[in-house]
């Protein structure tokens, strides 16, 4: 079997390395234009701010795809024959296969704003877009960014690293208000404060000035104000990348359209990670899935169904875990931002405002819960898997909070504060809390 992968990114090669596994006499090439190595792109900000140096962020040695059979193209994929099977390469070459595997990644997205083709005004998504921000935010004075995800503070902090002040638009009421409940959020803008990010909430940008030189001088918001800056990071989030897929037969909406196999609706070529959109999601679910460990899912998912084993792609509980500056964060499950008709939510925080969880559950019955968010607590991903999985009762959980801990021994253990809490809250029905035992994080209880 002649497989063609393009993308290199972590979708393209757990899919490359499990092919490799299940049929040890493919030939696996994977073309990609954007580096001629894999590398952990959930890294790059660590690289701009000196923590890690881009050989740090290269998950295998160079020696890794010689010696396991797979070969690296640095090239752009410019055209796809699906009746001759061929992919035509920038280089001039048409490579053969038998079967394809899309796996392109994403884009930043874009809004057409006036002054948007400035220098320095980008977004963050690859190796080139770090090499450009690391070119274009030396010496500067200010920087904006434009937009209040992921991104967006991962761009503020970068930023902050290198002593340059930051003005962040938001244009939601608070941060990350379409995931975030207002109190989560309030720890995050706790953060911002302490590192002295500036944020204009209810704001929006209307364009970005440029300077003789083609440069951005100043942006404008919708308000008429206008702050001097000479770099914009837009952090409005990102899109499937269809370059290719758009120009040939395969289906394509928002994303690159597939059944539940991961299949196009052209036979023997396939679409896997964040470029891919499901033609029907499971309940609860969304058609394009953005995160690194969903890509990773479904790119071992895919090739199985690639070697002759038809494997339906199943996501299980959602999970997603980010750093806003110095205070971690982790979502498991259904955890709305704003109130829904028939669940409920406790939530505690540490007067610190460093440590907070919220759990929500059914309004009625057992109380069964359905998600937790979890900021500046380490929690144990195939514990509260198994919790929301099982519709496990909120007493339960509660009483066995501990199982879930995963920070370091000697680290505060809040699991008493946070029992004592909800047993005020609902004393007709207490919890008591599971004693605990720990040694280098091993946990067992009595009861």
């Amino acid at each position: 079997m002649r497989l063609v992968i393009i993308g290199n990114g972590i979708t393209g090669v757990t899919a490359a390395r499990t092919v490799r596994q299940l049929q040890p006499t493919a030939e696996i090439t994977l073309v990609s234009d954007e580096t001629t190595h894999h590398f952990s792109r959930t890294a790059l900000m660590y690289v701009y701010m000196g923590h890690l140096r881009y050989p740090d962020i290269k998950p295998y040695e160079d020696w890794f795809w010689r010696e396991n059979r797979l070969d690296l193209l640095h090239a752009t994929a410019t055209g796809l024959d699906a009746v001759a099977q061929t992919v035509r390469l920038s280089t001039g070459q048409q490579l053969p296969y038998d079967k394809l595997l899309l796996a392109t990644g994403s884009v930043s997205r874009s809004a057409g704003w006036p002054g948007q083709h400035l220098r320095g005004v980008q977004g963050l998504y690859s190796l080139p877009d770090l090499e450009k921000m690391t070119r274009d935010t030396h010496n500067i004075g200010r920087g904006v960014v434009v937009g209040g995800g992921l991104i967006g503070i991962e761009l503020a902090e970068m930023l902050h690293s290198r002593g340059i002040p930051v003005t962040m638009l938001v244009r939601e009421a608070h941060y990350w208000a379409s995931v975030l409940p207002p109190e989560e959020a309030n720890l995050v803008q706790q953060q911002l404060d302490e590192n002295h990010v500036e944020v204009r909430y209810r704001t929006e940008l209307r364009e970005i000035l440029g300077d003789a030189e083609g440069r951005v001088r100043a942006v404008v918001t919708t308000a008429g104000e206008e702050i001097a800056c000479q770099w914009v990071g837009l952090a409005i989030g990102v899109t499937p990348n269809l370059s290719l897929a758009q120009n040939s037969v395969v289906e394509t909406d928002r994303g690159i359209l597939v059944d539940e196999l991961l299949q196009t609706n052209v036979p023997h070529i396939f679409a896997a990670g964040d470029c891919a959109q499901h033609r029907r999601p499971g309940a609860g679910e969304v058609p394009i899935e953005q995160l690194w460990y969903t890509g990773r899912m479904q790119g071992e998912t895919v090739a199985h169904t690639i070697c002759g084993q038809p494997t339906p792609y199943r996501r299980g509980t959602w999970f997603n875990s980010a750093k806003f500056f110095h205070l971690e964060y982790q979502t498991y499950g259904q955890v709305p931002a704003q109130p829904v008709a028939g669940l409920d939510s406790f939530y505690w925080e540490h007067p610190s405002g460093r440590h907070a969880l919220r759990i929500t559950f059914e309004a009625a019955g057992d109380r069964a819960v359905l998600g937790v968010n979890a900021l500046g607590l380490r929690l144990r991903h195939e514990v509260c898997a198994a919790w929301i999985a099982a519709r496990t009762p909120l007493p339960t959980v509660l009483a066995q909070l501990g199982a879930a801990n995963f920070d370091p021994e000697f680290f505060r253990q809040h699991e008493p504060a946070i029992v004592r809490h909800f047993n005020g809250q609902f004393p007709q029905q207490p919890v008591a809390l599971q004693r605990r035992k720990g040694l280098f994080g091993m946990l067992s209880f009595k009861g």
